[in-house]
């Protein structure tokens, strides 16, 4: 099979990624093998890439918003799935089930857990293998390349935004506008909300307003013309954190849902904090929350805008991403 593979953790450029042919995996106990149909281009995977996360040894292929097709099933596997079934595996490859916070629920706190296209090879390959207990099962009548941003982008905007706890008639804050972001904006406004995006780049801007959005601000630092009841960061920018609380209304909560993040300066406690101001991070998600933001987006017609790249161009694709040229998220379309 062919993947692309990390050839040099660091600053991303031409050379980051190699083409490389291996021998379809064999899926282990509790494993499936998937043939990938499409892969999302995520920020992670450049956090990956360019060494924001703790750097792992060996030679780690990228991708952890996976649409493919069940190839077979390996020992010990429940028969949940068949051959042939669509499938997504997303960024959470599988919990340890054991520690305190996987037994309370809290799965996406576990101590020990393991990460598609981190600890294990992801999606940007022809094969991948999933956990059968931490795959979805997805529609076969869908595009499988507007599936694929739903298994990471979605799934963390759709967690931050069930966190912020708004209702219809109430304003929702985005501060940086991707494929997060976008996705948010289009369940957030079928729920009845007023959307301000505040970020940076026209391109950005355009697209903001294109879907809609209440108000659109000249810069990820702009202040929304009215107080917002919540408010989700997925610029990883600290320093924009102290101008989103300055603008929340009394109450409001902020939810910062980057797995990297800039330091955050120090806050003001009169301006940002009083009034019972909140602030969170959103770490990973629950299979929970992506069989419920799966479902909410296939009944709402919740679909993200892409642009299409071969296997080939995932250097291209991570690039357009890092340079902020994406109109849309990126998705490797494998067949």
């Amino acid at each position: 099979m062919k993947a692309q593979a990390i050839a040099r953790v660091g600053p991303l450029g031409p050379d980051s990624l190699r083409l490389i042919h291996r021998p379809v995996p064999e899926p282990g106990a509790g494993e499936i093998l998937v043939r990938v149909l499409a892969c999302g281009v995520c920020r992670t995977d450049l956090h990956v890439v360019e060494g924001d996360l703790p750097i792992l040894p060996g030679e780690g292929i990228p991708g952890h918003e996976v649409v493919g097709e069940v190839v077979r099933n390996g020992p010990l596997t429940t028969g949940r799935f068949r051959p042939g079934d669509r499938v997504g595996i997303a960024w959470l490859y599988r919990a340890c089930g054991r520690c305190p916070y996987c037994l309370r629920g809290d799965e996406n706190l576990c101590l020990s857990p393991l990460f598609t296209g981190y600890h294990r090879p992801g999606g940007f390959a022809e094969y991948v293998i999933g956990d059968e207990a931490f795959c979805y099962s997805l529609s076969p009548s869908e595009d499988p390349v507007h599936q694929a941003p739903l298994l990471c982008a979605g799934i963390i905007g759709y967690r931050a935004y069930s966190q912020s706890g708004l209702k219809a008639g109430q304003r929702l804050g985005l501060y940086g506008f991707g494929a997060s972001a976008h996705l948010v904006l289009k369940l957030a406004k079928s729920d009845g909300l007023s959307v301000y995006v505040a970020t940076r780049g026209g391109q950005h801007r355009q697209w903001a307003i294109e879907s809609d959005a209440h108000w659109v601000g000249e810069n990820a630092a702009s202040v929304p013309p009215d107080p917002i009841d919540g408010a989700i960061l997925f610029a990883p920018a600290g320093e924009l954190v102290p101008g989103i609380m300055a603008a929340l209304d009394r109450g409001g909560i902020l939810l910062i849902a980057g797995i990297h993040m800039t330091d955050i300066p120090p806050l003001n406690y009169q301006r940002e904090l009083f009034f019972e101001k909140r602030m969170r991070s959103v770490t990973a998600n629950t299979r929970e929350d992506g069989r419920t933001w799966i479902g909410l987006a296939e009944s709402r017609s919740l679909r993200p805008d892409v642009t299409l790249y071969g296997l080939e161009e995932a250097v291209q694709a991570l690039t357009d991403l890092k340079e902020d040229r994406l109109k849309g998220v990126a998705v490797l379309k494998m067949v």
